[in-house]
Order: structure tokens, then C-alpha cells, then sequence
């Protein structure tokens, strides 16, 4: 391990890992808290330490992470086991949690959250980085009892009162302004990057090419096959998704399509549960789809990132999306999106893909039917998400931005009040 090259300096940071503990809860969190450690990890700065929030009786994933400098370690009680009411409870857990973790340091400590409650009243600078709005976008899902209502609005008032907050884009940095009624100058635009095992899949053509044939083999999928992966809760519209489908299916046959691809379009939802995969079953059987949809597990982010470069386009029908981390990844493997014209979604897709109304299922058939049967138009979509993957930011690149964030915190909580 060697010191940056810089002559920054950097901080003690403390940092609510519990998301990293338990990844199938908030994976979006949890790859974006991994991602940005091994970025510190690979790219240290001097006198920079962390002290993790970790919960009793869990792994603690910094053990993997063996040239991070944490200094110290605070092992919090399992508030998640009280369902709504820990977004009451870990405000003052975290408030004392993060006053004695501030103690000693040698040049000022700031508190960095993502996917948690904040510290209420914290003594030491809070940045908090939002990768998800649905509880603010979608109250009337996620805010239905008075336990998670009373607790949203009060870690809707501790992220106000945070020194600092990182979003992706710049339209998510007006909704979440917007929403949260956040201060002029107090959200920073910090972009995100594909998962570190997704990065550089397009460098040998050959390899992956290779990856994808066993993928497709392991899960006895058709050749040319669309993908929906991610959450499958309020966030999304798949009622929408498979509307569009079953209107392919009662269109005829494109002229021009090759025998031997499938008409209508074939769709795969990977990462799903036995719950997930009864329900949407149901969804497709109402629909008449069931010859159209195949379920995958969840898999390995290797294996995962064969099925992503696999397809023909990854779908993104959503009505909250925060992070776009779906629409990311797959511009990564190299693969067009379709998505809704939904919060992160329209900054990331750009040229790589399509932009649909949400809830537009007219208009969503007419996109798959397009990046489906059109192979110039295709390849249009697929040599711009190969260009952007060339040119997208780098963990690297947004641990040192996040580390300017940091420097600005500390600077203002150290200047004279007036």
C-alpha cells in the first residue's frame, strides 16, 4: 500500500456499514459503500482512518478489506429487528455513536452515511449520500403507518440539517431539493460507476463472448433475450413491462427479422426469489406470457455480468429511481437500456438507450419492438453504451470527489461562528 500521490490530507471518517453486513437488504447501498472503500483502500490518504458502525453479531466486512486503516470499530444493537420504528430509534443511536468516534482525531472528523439514518444533532459534519427518494416520492407506500411516517419525516429533517449531500445527478439533486427542502449549496453531484467486478468486461470481446455462451447455456436462455433485474417492490413497473409485451404479442411478425429469432421479444427477470417468481408468474399467466418469461436466481456479480452483456437490452420501467445503477451496469457489459424517463435514468441513458414515458406501455412496446427487431438501430444504441463505458467516471474519481466534499465539511465546521 502507498500514500496518494497528492499532498491532501485526509480525515477520520465514520462510516454506518450495517448495509455492507446484510447486502440482500439494500444491495444499491451495500455496492456502493464496497465500491467506495476499496476505492479509499486502493488510493490512501495520510493520516485518513475510519471507524465503522458495525451491527452486534454480524460479519464485519472490513476484515476483507485488510490495507483499510480502521481505527475503530462500534458495534450497534439490531434496531432492524423493530421494523419502522429503528428509523426512530437510530438517529439517537448513531448521535451517540458518532460523538465518541470523533474523539482523538488529528484533523477533524466527519460523519458519512449512505442508506441510513443520520445522526441526530451530530456534534461532528454529516455528509449523506441519497441513492434512493421512493419514501418521498412515494409516500403513500412507504410511509402507510405512523411508526415509518413519523420516522421518514424525522430522517427527512436530519438529512436538512446535514453539512452536505452527494446525489448522482443533476436531476436527482432538484427532486431531492425539491423534496426534502435542502438548502442552496448543501448538494454535491457526485456520479456513480458500475460495480468494480463490472468494469473492463469489454476489453477482451473474446472472453466475454465465451462468458455469455456458458451463461446462457447454465440457464437454458434463448439467444436474443431483454432483462429486467433490480428491486421488485413499488419502485418499478413491471405491471407496466408486461403490458408492452403482451401488445407485442398480438402484433405480427416484423418483415425483415430472421427466422430464427423469436417473436414476440423474450424476457428474463433475473434476481429474483421464490416470492418474486410466484407473483410475476401469476402477472404473466394473466397476460398470456408464460412461453415469454424466464426467471433467473440471484447470481454472482461475474455471472450476473454475463447475463447483463448477454442481452439484447436491459429494461428499466420504474416510477422512483435514485441511483440508476441497473441502467450503469449494463452500459458497462456494453448493453442498450430502455428505461423510464424517471429520476437518475434520462442523465445515464443518454445515447446508450431509449427514454419511455413511465407507464407508457404503447410507447414502451414500441421501444423493445424497435432495439428488438432493428439491427442498425440496435447497434447505434450498443456502440454508444460501448463509447460511454470508455469514458465513464472510475471509483477512483469519486473517492477523491467525495473526499473534497469531506475537506469542505470539516472547513466549514472548523471555521469561526459568527
Amino acid at each position: 500500500m502507498t500514500a496518494a500521490s497528492s499532498d491532501a490530507v485526509g480525515f477520520r471518517v465514520v462510516l454506518d456499514l450495517r448495509p455492507l453486513q446484510q447486502p440482500q437488504r439494500a444491495p444499491i447501498t451495500a455496492a456502493y459503500l464496497r465500491n467506495l472503500l476499496r476505492a479509499f483502500e486502493a488510493d490512501p490518504l495520510v493520516d485518513e482512518e475510519f471507524v465503522a458502525l458495525l451491527q452486534v453479531g454480524l460479519p464485519d466486512p472490513t476484515e476483507f478489506m485488510p490495507d483499510l486503516p480502521v481505527v475503530s470499530r462500534r458495534w450497534l444493537p439490531p434496531t432492524r429487528a423493530i421494523g419502522s420504528g429503528a428509523l426512530t430509534l437510530d438517529p439517537f443511536l448513531l448521535r451517540g455513536a458518532s460523538i465518541a468516534a470523533g474523539r482523538g482525531s488529528t484533523n477533524g472528523t466527519v460523519y458519512h452515511l449512505a442508506g441510513t439514518c443520520s445522526p441526530l444533532a451530530s456534534r461532528v459534519p454529516v455528509v449523506a449520500t441519497i441513492l434512493d427518494l421512493a419514501p418521498w416520492e412515494l409516500p403513500h407506500v412507504f410511509q402507510g403507518s405512523p411508526a415509518s411516517r413519523f420516522g421518514e419525516r424525522l430522517r427527512g429533517r436530519v438529512l436538512r440539517d446535514a453539512d452536505a449531500v452527494i446525489v448522482g445527478t443533476q436531476a436527482v439533486a432538484k427532486s431531492a431539493t425539491r423534496l426534502l427542502h435542502l438548502r442552496p449549496g448543501q448538494v454535491h453531484v457526485v456520479p456513480l460507476a458500475a460495480d468494480l467486478e463490472l468494469v473492463g468486461m469489454l476489453d477482451d470481446p473474446q472472453a466475454l463472448s465465451a462468458l455469455v455462451a456458458t451463461e446462457r447455456a447454465l440457464l437454458e436462455l434463448p439467444d436474443r433475450y431483454l432483462l429486467f433485474y433490480g428491486r421488485y417492490d413499488a419502485r418499478t413497473d413491471l405491471p407496466t413491462l408486461l403490458d408492452a409485451l403482451a401488445l407485442l404479442d398480438d402484433r405480427p411478425r416484423p418483415t425483415g427479422l430472421d427466422a430464427d429469432v423469436a417473436w414476440p421479444p423474450e424476457l428474463v427477470l433475473a434476481a429474483t426469489n421464490p416470492d418474486d417468481r410466484a407473483a410475476l408468474a401469476r402477472a404473466a399467466e394473466r397476460r398470456g406470457l408464460v412461453q415469454r418469461v424466464h426467471f433467473a436466481p440471484h447470481l454472482p456479480e461475474n455471472r450476473l455480468a454475463a447475463l447483463i452483456a448477454g442481452a439484447r437490452a436491459s429494461l428499466r420501467p420504474t416510477v422512483s429511481d435514485a441511483a440508476g445503477m441497473a441502467a450503469i451496469e449494463a452500459i458497462a457489459c456494453g448493453t442498450p437500456v430502455v428505461a423510464s424517463g424517471i429520476g437518475a435514468l434520462p442523465e445515464i441513458v443518454g445515447g446508450c438507450g431509449v427514454i419511455v414515458e413511465s407507464r407508457d406501455a404503447a410507447r414502451l412496446a414500441r421501444a423493445i419492438d424497435a432495439i428488438w427487431s432493428d439491427d442498425a438501430f440496435y447497434g447505434q444504441l450498443r456502440d454508444g453504451a460501448i463509447r460511454a463505458a470508455q469514458t465513464a467516471p472510475t471509483w477512483r474519481e469519486i473517492a477523491t470527489q467525495t473526499r473534497a466534499v469531506y475537506a469542505a465539511g470539516v472547513a466549514r465546521a472548523a471555521a469561526p461562528k459568527d
